[in-house]
């Protein structure tokens, strides 16, 4: 594919993606905090991932009680429209090994009203030896190069790969329970990490929409022959590869099996990877710019914007890219009725 030219200023849809709140918690001030920075990479929708689990990655504690805060953070940041640049709302994702994830979650399906927009949910499974690290291998020597002992942490790993036996009729249960959500009209399922096509249909029978992050070429094959849309990262786009040692999201994309891109923790690489998809020639511009704008506005179920159109909803980026990384020069996002 020819390279297209990008070196212009340009007024683009306003870019839709998920990533999780920094800290253990989030307050008000941290809020208004991530909104200027959002804006700064031209976000004007952003899905703050809710962990409805128990872990602690990077020395961030991951809790239910920590999602349920954060929820009640930025519904109230929504109710009280104090920021008019980004509309913030929330990514549940949901440990489906987590009892305790799933009683919390189930905390915040009562305070949701059952005829308003579903949420959005996305079940996690990070257990060795499948989805993200079905390369046990990898995942172990990752970890080596991190400064970790090699024997402790293959102990460990068989040890959470034991471990996890004991969790399977949580597992079972907690699926059940999703995909009557589903069915009821509650949730908008996406599936995290599907690593083959098996994964891909169970999705499907549970009412999924998205598989989010496939692991594999041969699950985003399967993906995209079922309907599903496909989501892979911004950062994936940026390295050249998976750090799990997983399918490149390039791959993915010369294959035309990926949706949308998410920014996973790093919003400014969305334009980023628009550029680099545009200058390695997998895409043309327009088609780049679909992957942070429209193609998440998708995934999300939010038909009302991602594009620009007469009856959307006129949220823009305007973007400078006559350097070598696109600069926002500021975002224009659209007011409710209410406070015009």
């Amino acid at each position: 594919m020819a390279r297209t030219p990008i070196k212009m200023i340009a007024c683009l849809a306003g870019l839709v993606t998920a990533l999780a709140l920094a800290g253990c918690g989030a307050s008000a001030a941290q809020t208004n905090d991530a909104g200027t920075k959002l804006v700064g990479a031209g976000v004007t929708t952003i899905f703050h991932g809710a962990a409805f689990q128990n872990k602690t990655a990077h020395g961030v504690a991951r809790t239910p009680t920590t999602a349920l805060d954060i929820c009640e953070t930025v519904d109230r940041h929504r109710s009280a429209r104090v920021d008019h640049r980004v509309d913030h709302r929330v990514l549940h994702r949901f440990a489906i090994r987590s009892d305790e994830g799933a009683n919390s979650l189930r905390e915040r399906l009562r305070a949701h009203a059952e005829d308003a927009e579903p949420i959005l949910l996305s079940h996690e499974d990070h257990t060795p030896g499948q989805g993200q690290y079905a390369n046990v291998a990898h995942f172990v020597d990752a970890r080596v190069a991190s400064g970790a002992d090699r024997a402790e942490v293959t102990a460990q790993v068989a040890r959470r790969m034991a471990e996890a036996h004991l969790t399977d009729h949580v597992r079972e249960s907690n699926f059940t329970w999703i995909e009557g959500l589903v069915r009821a009209g509650r949730v908008r399922l996406l599936g995290h990490d599907p690593d083959s096509a098996e994964a891909v249909d169970a999705l499907v029978e549970r009412g999924g929409r998205v598989a989010e992050f496939p692991t594999t070429l041969e699950a985003a094959r399967r993906a995209r022959e079922v309907g599903l849309l496909i989501v892979a990262g911004a950062p994936n786009v940026l390295r050249g590869g998976s750090h799990s040692g997983n399918v490149a999201a390039t791959e993915l994309i010369s294959h035309g099996l990926v949706d949308a891109l998410a920014s996973d923790y790093l919003p400014t690489g969305l334009l980023g990877s628009v550029a680099a998809l545009v200058r390695r020639g997998l895409t043309s511009l327009p088609e780049a710019v679909g992957l942070v704008t429209a193609g998440p506005a998708a995934v999300a179920g939010l038909g009302d914007r991602g594009r620009i159109a007469p009856g959307l909803v006129a949220d823009f980026a305007l973007v400078d890219d006559r350097t070598s990384w696109p600069h926002v020069v500021t975002t224009l996002k659209a007011r409710p009725l209410a406070v015009l």
